[in-house]
């Protein structure tokens, strides 16, 4: 069967007809009550899956979804290990994604997972959001999905980015943090899901120290524009730029915006149109509240 299409999505043909849904892979007591009533959107028509992962019966599941983690961050050494995955992602949080009906993949799809067509459904995207101590406020440590080891004109269109829009619809997300490398391409979908704050633009304590932490209030208006591309005039019209930028190649640039994090001068912020058009190494305009 196949339900009734936002333009936006018109080019987004996989999520069209039933064949390819989102999942939610949470333990019963972690399920989310009165799923996608925060955030108005009409974008997520069908059913999820729902996939216990304290069933052993889902362990296939659970290695094709490794498998897409390993795959797409085990050459930047960020790939979790599987205990991290069971200890901090399936109990304590919020794991979803979409699934293909296996029959209906492409064979290179199955063929780069190992996956076997006895098993109905197949994931091929994966989104992880943990709860914090700071109520509403929920931590993303991981999106990728299948695309990555695809070429581009095999490629699920907007797979990755969809698929952190539907984890942060499903579960009524009012705040999101995460974590992202400077020049990394992933900044370019992260920064469209509410205005980019940045609390963090060094990390030492990371694996990369060059990472930046965000926050956004969730705003499904900035989503659309990562399709349209329009300008997000809210933003301009709240924000204005600063006198210095981040340089992806300058580490002194990210530690002096540190300082003035920790100093607080800010808070500081990231337009993503300037974002989307620029290159993953151009330096980026800092950007503050206007002032009256």
């Amino acid at each position: 069967m196949t339900l009734p299409v936002n333009p936006l999505l018109s080019r987004a043909t996989w999520m069209h007809n039933g064949d390819i849904r989102p999942y939610v892979f949470v333990r019963p007591e972690n399920k989310i009550d009165a799923p996608g009533t925060r955030h108005k959107l009409d974008w997520f028509q069908y059913e999820p899956i729902y996939k216990n992962p304290l069933d052993l019966h889902e362990l296939p599941f659970a290695e094709a979804i490794y498998q897409i983690e390993w795959k797409s961050f085990g050459g930047q050494d960020l790939a979790i290990p599987r205990w991290v995955f069971y200890d901090c992602a399936a109990m304590p949080g919020f794991v979803a994604g979409f699934a293909g009906r296996t029959e209906k993949l492409p064979k290179k799809v199955l063929d780069i997972l190992g996956y076997s067509t006895e098993h109905e459904w197949c994931p091929i995207s994966l989104f992880i959001i943990t709860p914090t101590m700071h109520r509403g406020e929920w931590v993303a440590f991981d999106l990728c999905s299948i695309n990555s080891m695809l070429p581009k004109e095999e490629q699920f269109h907007g797979l990755g980015f969809l698929s952190k829009a539907f984890g942060l619809w499903y579960a009524n997300v009012q705040q999101c943090s995460g974590m992202t490398q400077w020049g990394s391409p992933a900044l370019k979908l992260h920064s469209h899901y509410g205005h980019l704050e940045i609390i963090g633009s060094y990390a030492p304590l990371h694996t990369h120290a060059t990472t930046m932490t965000y926050r956004c209030e969730v705003n499904t208006d900035c989503w659309e524009k990562f399709f349209t591309r329009e300008p997000d005039l809210a933003f301009l019209e709240k924000y204005g730029p600063t006198e210095f930028q981040i340089n992806p190649a300058d580490q002194a640039s990210m530690k002096s915006l540190q300082n003035k994090i920790q100093n607080q001068e800010g808070p500081f912020y990231l337009s993503a149109g300037e974002i989307a058009q620029k290159g993953l190494k151009d330096p980026l305009t800092v950007y503050r509240l206007k002032q009256g």
